[in-house]
């Protein structure tokens, strides 16, 4: 009873954080922190983007340099992240000023953790493709660059978003890494709530990391993907039955217990 008790008491701690008018407001607030880590994040995800979608279309349209490309971003997955980024703050630190100074090893480091999954998605998703729906449009007269964007890439839009929501995932929760060089966002409520031992402020911190992680890909990615990618390769177009196609379907079938109510009707013998 003691032990349900005293969490309780945690649980109503962290309440009473999280809904504080205090702790929303300032520069020190969850509003000016939340918007430090989407800076973050949304930073590194563009990046990341920008250097594995080019290179995964490539590799799934051509077949070339997929062992490569594919073994060195499987590395990069194994490389401890925190490790990585003191590594690049020790050997760009002296090199920049500011802010900038730790900005930008931060940022590198979650492009690394970012690359890969986009990567495999992009890849994966042009290499999928049906050779069927290839071969027509090369019968159609289209290039390979052509095939590319108007054939695979539309058919392999859903393992790319795929891709990019396991990026945003990832990046998201590891942007916290920030607030160990002295940048901001979320994880600095991780960090200062560690050092006094407030353990109201270090789990609402993690509470807020873990709940944004989940609306940017559930919300966000999610709406956008329902509104990019072709309904017939996501199966909503199946599950939507035909209106007139039901409605035609009804009307034959009341034809049909009419024709077959007349013909009852007319062997039922007469009275004389």
């Amino acid at each position: 009873m003691a032990a349900r008790g005293d969490g309780e008491v945690v649980i109503g701690s962290i309440l009473a954080w999280l809904t504080s008018s205090a702790h929303w407001s300032g520069d020190d607030g969850i509003l000016h922190r939340l918007v430090q880590h989407l800076e973050y994040s949304f930073a590194a995800l563009l990046i990341a983007a920008l250097i594995a979608l080019p290179l995964g279309l490539y590799i799934g349209h051509t077949g070339r340099g997929r062992f490569l490309v594919v073994g060195v971003a499987g590395a990069a997955r194994a490389v401890p992240t925190l490790g990585l980024l003191f590594l690049v703050v020790l050997w760009l630190g002296p090199k920049l000023s500011g802010d900038i100074a730790f900005l930008v090893p931060s940022i590198s480091v979650l492009v690394v953790l970012a690359v890969p999954p986009i990567l495999s998605g992009a890849y994966a998703g042009v290499e999928g493709v049906d050779p069927a729906a290839r071969d027509a449009a090369k019968g159609m007269g289209m290039r390979g660059s052509e095939v590319l964007g108007k054939v695979e890439l539309p058919c392999a839009l859903p393992l790319i978003f795929s891709g990019l929501r396991s990026a945003a995932l990832q990046v998201i929760a590891t942007a916290t890494i920030a607030a160990y060089v002295g940048l901001g966002g979320l994880g600095r409520f991780l960090i200062d709530g560690l050092a006094v031992r407030d353990t109201p402020q270090t789990v609402s911190g993690a509470v807020l990391v873990a709940v944004l992680a989940l609306a940017v890909d559930l919300v966000l990615f999610a709406t956008i993907q329902r509104l990019v990618v072709s309904p017939g390769l996501t199966g909503r177009a199946a599950q939507a039955p035909d209106s007139r196609s039901t409605s035609v379907g009804t009307a034959d079938a009341s034809d049909s217990n009419d024709t077959t109510s007349n013909d009852t009707t007319s062997r039922v013998p007469q009275p004389a």
